[in-house]
């Protein structure tokens, strides 16, 4: 016994070696690869509607799912998106499912995703599921690309009367301000308002404030927004801006209806479908108001009604939906109420863009022209007095 432990002391000791330096390589390994770990991976969504759509035609033509997989992602030409699905068709050989598998990615395929998934693979209609996915994402990612445009659109708008208000006050200003001073002459307010503007902005106390009270504010939005009763305020502040507000609410019930008709055309019930919505939606106040209708929905009330508790979800969307549930026909009205509010979404931004055309060109008017204004009065007055 004792000549066993003696010759087997460094085999343990070597083991040991062996297995600090494979735990040491796959330390570094895991700090050199390029591929993020699967809780932590992200995919642009375009690619990923781009990937549904050709599985789902993959899976309509007869290939099974797991060669389907290897097979897209061999020819794509986003190699996270490629690791991501080679590893879960390398899954699917071993006998995991699908929707078990995407649960390992949860900021690629998100809840409503998996869900439909699950759906699909209960109700054997997995082709038709992948194909509802990826209209699903085509059509949400109109709807955000739409509000982007009519959001950008304003901020573009003040950059520009922005810059060129700082264009003059930092050029053109002072070299009044000189000629001013040396000619001595008495200066109207608004030539002095300007003058101590133009003073204030070239000071190194601007360039010095101005970037710290940016990233301040920057900072102190960023903390409020991720509390709770911080998040919800800044909602119900959204949702109550002139014109962009009645926008917002109508994207929100759009991607709300559009969503939930979906999840119940694939066999996933209301309450359920619902429960996935709130994830789906980006503001706290509709969040909040679709909780409170599930948990009335629970308690045996009509969606309807539940809807209609917190009084957020605008009249039509309640009567739409009390009639789809008296006919039978939910998902077929809230198909028709997310095509409604899309076209709503388009008409309002078509006409937004439209309004703002001759808005940039006012804006930027104004600035330049009372710049100019106050720079060239004190000139009429002294030309005025060389007369007399």
């Amino acid at each position: 016994m004792a000549t066993y432990r003696a010759s087997n002391e460094p085999t343990k000791q070597s083991t040991a070696r062996t297995n600090i330096g494979v735990e040491n390589s796959s330390f570094w390994a895991s700090l050199t690869n390029k591929q993020p770990s699967p809780r932590k991976l992200t995919i642009p969504g375009k690619d990923l509607m781009i990937f549904f759509r050709q599985l789902a035609v993959i899976l309509q033509s007869g290939v099974p799912l797991a060669q389907g997989l290897l097979l897209l992602g061999d020819n794509m030409t986003n190699p996270k998106l490629a690791h991501c699905v080679n590893q879960i068709a390398t899954q699917l050989n071993s006998g995991e499912e699908l929707s078990l598998c995407l649960k390992q990615y949860p900021k690629v395929f998100k809840p409503i995703t998996v869900g439909l998934i699950e759906a699909g693979e209960l109700g054997g209609i997995l082709e038709t599921v992948l194909d509802r996915i990826s209209l699903l994402m085509e059509q949400q990612a109109k709807l955000k690309g739409q509000m982007i445009g009519a959001l950008v659109y304003p901020v573009i708008v003040l950059v520009i009367a922005l810059s060129v208000g700082l264009g003059l006050l930092i050029g053109i200003v002072p070299r009044f301000a000189v000629m001013f001073n040396d000619l001595g002459a008495e200066l109207p307010s608004i030539t002095k308002f300007m003058l101590g503007l133009s003073a204030f902005v070239t000071s190194p106390l601007a360039a010095i404030g101005t970037p710290v009270i940016i990233f301040a504010s920057l900072t102190f939005f960023k903390s409020t927004y991720s509390t709770p009763r911080g998040r919800l305020e800044i909602d119900k502040l959204l949702l109550k801006l002139p014109l962009f507000g009645d926008l917002l609410l109508r994207y929100e019930m759009a991607s709300m209806c559009e969503t939930l008709s979906t999840l119940v055309n694939s066999g996933i019930p209301v309450v359920d479908g619902m429960d996935r919505c709130i994830t789906a939606s980006s503001n706290q106040v509709i969040k909040n108001a679709i909780s409170d209708a599930i948990s009335l929905a629970k308690q045996g009330q009509p969606l309807s009604n539940s809807l209609a508790h917190r009084q957020v979800m605008p009249k039509l969307v309640i009567a739409m939906v009390r009639i789809g549930e008296e006919t039978g026909e939910l998902s077929f009205m809230l198909e028709k109420l997310a095509v409604f509010y899309t076209r709503e979404i388009e008409s309002a931004v078509s006409a937004l863009t439209k309004a703002m055309e001759p808005a940039v060109v006012l804006v930027v008017a104004i600035i330049v022209g009372t710049i100019v204004i106050s720079l060239y009065l004190p000139m009429f007055d002294l030309i005025k007095a060389f007369k007399k």
